[in-house]
């Protein structure tokens, strides 16, 4: 039964905005003990938890006693309230955590998300995101990791998972506690990144989150699940799986197909979509998942929003990337429903232009996405029909494609010998790096989509196409180089090739590279 709203407190504005907590009656406390948070220490914190454990007490018994009747123990609710308000100068002093635990005042304050008065489980959501604060856990590492181990023993995610399902996004106060709910989670992962998986397996949270994706008005909860589902899904193969069980895939496609014929009216709402897309090719990493994917027609979807030419343009071509990676079922959706047209004219930078893409490096993460697009494609398509159409895409217009992939090859080329002579210079500097150091500084300026452009260039030179090869050969000649200069990235590319799929698959992947060597 719920207690007269005798301390309701609003903190959202007509914007939907999350507004900075003011909070009046911390700041009388603080007034109060006189720069409290300052003094707080040992003798401190132990009156604070007595006076809130004797509280918490008071009200029990008054709900007890008088169960249909509020006005009864409306007092006691009030005084547990600000007993909770008080509680928050606890952020002042994290090194205080560990003694906070050791009072055994954890379990009462996490039991309070169960309250009856939904006012007094938001309460408990503010001082949770208060002491959970990364600002506030800063240099407190250690203190951080007794707090958070000790909520979680206590069921704190079933808990603000349970407590979440019950408010709602009508009224001002429980969307506002909806939005710190998500951040007390994330501020958990972020001590304890193992949380982030323990949340998905003892709680709805995934499922909560996936509803909240598919409501068609955006709000800043909506962004700030989408953002949290991507944390989620980001590391966690368990996760990525566990929500594809779920319908997730066809959920975030929904949700992304909402824009796919217009942009976002503002920049929290083109965040969100950020990271719906991100959702998405985290979603994508498992095979089951890609399955979805194509039976879900998301690659005809990606396909749709490029050609819309719409904000999510570049997003579309990293989704339809991870879609296609190791994954020949969706490379042949692609062909079929036509997407090699709209494929090679990003390839050929015929992008829509607008202010972020304006970007040099947003043309860049572009051009490298869609190399390995192609790459995907001719790794995954590898005789037939498509094949053949594929090929044809690097004949036509007298072989223009064959002359932007060279012109590409020329410029990451370029970009790795700098970084490779930047390194050099840095050992005759006496700065020590070790082999597998110097690999990864180079793939990071350019060597991994120099090393696909060799690939694909290698693909081509073994179509054993006449015009094709003659092309090529023209080019490396204007340029003074010569077929060994691609041989020696593919020998390193396949060196190179790990082992995180598998001892097959990296045999599988070093025998075509070897296939391609030898045909130079």
């Amino acid at each position: 039964m719920e207690v007269p709203n005798a301390f309701k407190r609003k903190r959202y504005d007509g914007d939907n905005k999350i507004e900075e907590e003011v909070d009046l009656s911390l700041l009388e406390t603080v007034e109060k003990s006189q720069n409290a948070i300052e003094l707080l220490d040992l003798r401190t914190l132990k009156k604070l938890v007595l006076s809130f454990e004797r509280r918490l007490k008071e009200n029990i018994e008054a709900r007890l006693k008088y169960p249909d009747q509020p006005e009864r123990f409306a007092d006691s609710e009030v005084e547990l309230h600000e007993e909770l308000e008080k509680l928050k100068v606890l952020a002042g002093a994290p090194e205080l955590y560990p003694e906070l635990v050791n009072l055994n005042a954890v379990p009462s304050i996490l039991n309070l998300l169960s309250h009856d008065n939904t006012d007094i489980a938001i309460d408990v959501v503010y001082l949770l995101e208060n002491l959970t604060d990364e600002d506030v856990l800063e240099d407190n590492d250690e203190p951080a990791r007794i707090l958070v181990d000790s909520l979680i023993e206590n069921n704190v995610l079933e808990l603000l998972v349970q407590n979440l399902q019950r408010l709602s996004d009508k009224d001002p106060d429980e969307m506002s506690a909806i939005y710190n709910t998500l951040a007390s989670i994330e501020n958990m992962i972020e001590v304890k990144p193992a949380v982030a998986e323990l949340v998905c397996e003892r709680t709805k949270l995934l499922r909560w989150l996936l509803g909240k994706i598919k409501v068609r008005e955006f709000d800043s909860n909506k962004q700030y699940a989408s953002e949290i589902l991507a944390i989620l899904l980001q590391n966690s193969p368990a996760n990525q799986k566990r929500l594809g069980q779920m319908n997730g895939v066809d959920v975030v496609l929904q949700a992304v197909a909402m824009y796919k014929s217009k942009d976002p009216k503002t920049s929290d709402e083109e965040e969100m979509l950020e990271n719906l897309f991100d959702c998405l090719c985290c979603l994508l990493m498992p095979l089951e998942n890609k399955e979805r994917f194509v039976k879900a027609e998301g690659v005809e979807l990606m396909i749709i929003i490029m050609k819309q030419k719409k904000s999510a343009y570049a997003s579309a071509i990293r989704a339809l990337d991870f879609s296609m990676t190791k994954y020949p079922p969706a490379c042949e959706r692609f062909v079929d429903v036509l997407g090699l047209k709209t494929a090679f004219a990003a390839f050929m930078g015929k992008i829509p232009i607008s202010k972020k893409n304006k970007k040099e490096r947003y043309q860049e993460e572009l051009e490298e996405r869609i190399v390995s697009l192609i790459a995907s494609l001719f790794g995954g398509i590898l005789r037939g029909s498509r094949r053949e159409r594929l090929l044809s895409k690097f004949v036509e217009n007298e072989c223009e494609k064959i002359d932007r992939l060279m012109e590409l090859y020329i410029r990451y080329s370029d970009r790795v010998k700098a970084e490779t002579q930047r390194l050099e210079q840095l050992e005759l500097d006496d700065l020590e790096m070790d082999e597998e150091e110097k690999y990864n500084r180079k793939l990071e300026c350019g060597l991994y989509t120099l090393q696909l452009i060799a690939v694909i260039l290698g693909d081509l030179w073994c179509s054993e196409h006449s015009q094709m090869k003659a092309r090529i050969e023209l080019l490396l000649k204007q340029q003074k180089l010569t077929k060994n200069d691609i041989k020696d990235i593919l020998q390193e590319y396949h060196d190179n090739i790990g082992d995180l799929d598998g001892a097959e698959e990296k045999e599988r992947a070093q025998a075509r590279i070897q296939r391609i060597i030898s045909s130079f």
